[in-house]
C-alpha cells in the first residue's frame, strides 16, 4: 500500500487534511486524503510508489499543527478471525521494516477507544509472533522504527510503521498526564504539555530555570501561573480577575490588575511570556509579537483560538502574518504551533528570539 495514516482529534479530520495536502504538495508528493468525520484520523493516499515512506521520513511531524501522529501504512486487514487474528498480521509483515517495538493501538474516538483493553491484551502475543519470524527485534530498541496495528473496528485494521526519529514517543500519539490537586484549574495541564512539547527535556535546566522571571497575561485563576511557580520561577500574573490565595502565598507571585494588552513590564528581565487569553487570535498573535519586537521576553507561549470553519486556512494566516511582522522589524525567531491534547478549540505556539545565524520561522 502506499497510504499515511495521522491521528488527530476527533472533528478536526478536515483540518489534518488540509494541512497534509498542502504540505505534501509542498514536498512534491501528490495524492489525496481520505476523511471520516469524527473519527479522528486522516488516510493520504499517494498517487507515486514509495511516497508513502518517503513523507513519514522527509515530512517533519513537528512541522503539522493537527497532526499527533504520522505511520506509513503497508497494509489494511478487515474481518479478521477473533480466533486467529494473529496469522494474516504475520502474512503481510514482511512489508514491515525490523521493528525495535510495537503499539497496537485506536484512534482517539469514543467507538475506537472501546477496543483499547483488546488492544492492549493483543500486544503480548503479537509481539512474541512478530519476534519469533523476525519482523521484529528480541528486545525493544528506541533507535528502530515502531510498528503499529491501528484498530479503527474490531476485527479491522491497519498496519504500518513510524520512524523514531520522526514519530511521537507517545501511544497514540497522547502524552498521559496527571492533574495536580492543588493547582487552580485544568488549564494547568496545557502550559505543562506545551513545555513537555515544545522545550526538550536536556534544555530545561537553562531556559526553565529556577529564578527566571515571567509574565502570565490572562492569568485569573492562575493555571498557568501555578506551571511557573512549580518552576521556582517569579511571575508578573496580569489579570482583573482574582488570583488564587494558595500561588498568592508563594510569595512567587505578583498580581497586576491591568489588561493584559496594556500591560508593560518595568523591568527588562522577563524570560517567559505566557498567555491563554480568550480573544481574537489575530490580535493576540500581534501582542506576542510586540513583546518579542520590544525585546521585553525571549519566549513565548500562548494559545490562538480557533474559528469555527477552516481552521487550517485561517490558523495559517495568524502564522504567516505574525511571521512577517517580526521579519518586519529584523527580528530573528523560532517558532512552532501544535494541536494539543489538552487544547480544544484552540492550537498552541511556541516562539523565540534566536541568534541570527539560527534564523528559522
Amino acid at each position: 500500500m502506499n497510504q499515511v495514516l495521522l491521528y488527530c482529534r476527533a472533528g478536526f479530520e478536515k483540518d489534518c487534511a488540509a494541512e497534509i495536502q498542502q504540505k505534501t504538495t509542498e514536498m512534491g508528493v501528490y495524492g489525496f486524503p481520505r476523511v471520516i468525520n469524527n473519527s479522528a484520523y486522516v488516510v493520504f493516499e499517494c498517487y507515486q510508489e514509495d511516497d508513502a515512506e518517503r513523507v513519514v521520513r522527509d515530512l517533519s511531524l513537528d512541522s503539522l499543527i493537527f497532526a499527533r501522529q504520522m505511520i506509513a501504512v503497508t497494509a489494511a486487514l478487515s474481518n479478521l478471525d477473533p480466533d486467529d487474528r494473529i496469522s494474516p498480521i504475520l502474512a503481510v509483515a514482511s512489508d514491515l521494516p525490523k521493528g525495535g517495538d510495537l503499539r497496537v493501538e485506536t484512534p482517539d474516538n469514543d467507538e475506537a477507544k472501546a477496543l483499547l483493553k483488546f488492544c492492549r491484551k493483543f500486544t503480548v502475543p503479537l509481539r512474541q509472533a512478530l519476534r519469533k519470524q523476525g519482523v521484529m527485534l528480541a528486545k525493544d530498541n528506541p533507535k528502530k522504527p515502531v510498528i503499529h496495528l491501528c484498530f479503527t473496528a474490531p476485527g479491522t485494521c491497519l498496519v504500518g510503521y513510524s520512524l523514531t526519529t520522526n514519530n511521537s514517543p507517545h501511544y497514540m500519539g497522547l502524552p498521559r498526564m496527571k492533574f495536580p490537586s492543588d493547582a487552580p484549574s485544568r488549564s494547568t495541564l496545557k502550559l505543562e504539555e506545551a513545555f513537555l512539547h515544545f522545550i526538550p527535556k536536556d534544555e530545561w535546566d537553562t531556559r526553565l530555570a529556577p529564578g527566571m522571571w515571567a509574565v502570565d497575561l490572562g492569568a485569573c485563576p492562575g493555571g498557568w501561573t501555578y506551571q511557573l511557580v512549580k518552576r521556582s520561577m517569579f511571575v508578573h500574573a496580569v489579570d482583573n480577575g482574582a488570583m488564587a490565595e494558595s500561588l498568592m502565598e508563594t510569595g512567587q507571585v505578583f498580581h497586576h490588575a491591568e489588561d493584559g494588552f496594556k500591560f508593560e513590564p518595568t523591568r527588562k528581565n522577563v524570560t517567559w511570556l505566557v498567555c491563554d487569553m480568550i480573544e481574537k487570535p489575530s490580535r493576540v498573535a500581534r501582542l506576542m509579537g510586540e513583546w518579542l519586537i520590544e525585546g521585553w521576553a525571549q519566549e513565548a507561549i500562548f494559545n490562538l483560538k480557533l474559528p469555527m470553519s477552516r481552521r487550517y486556512e485561517q490558523v495559517s494566516e495568524n502564522l504567516q502574518t505574525l511571521g512577517a511582522f517580526l521579519a518586519d522589524y529584523n527580528v530573528p525567531y523560532e517558532m512552532r504551533a501544535k494541536h494539543l491534547y489538552h487544547d480544544r478549540e484552540e492550537i498552541t505556539v511556541h516562539m523565540r528570539r534566536v541568534k541570527r545565524q539560527q534564523r528559522g520561522g
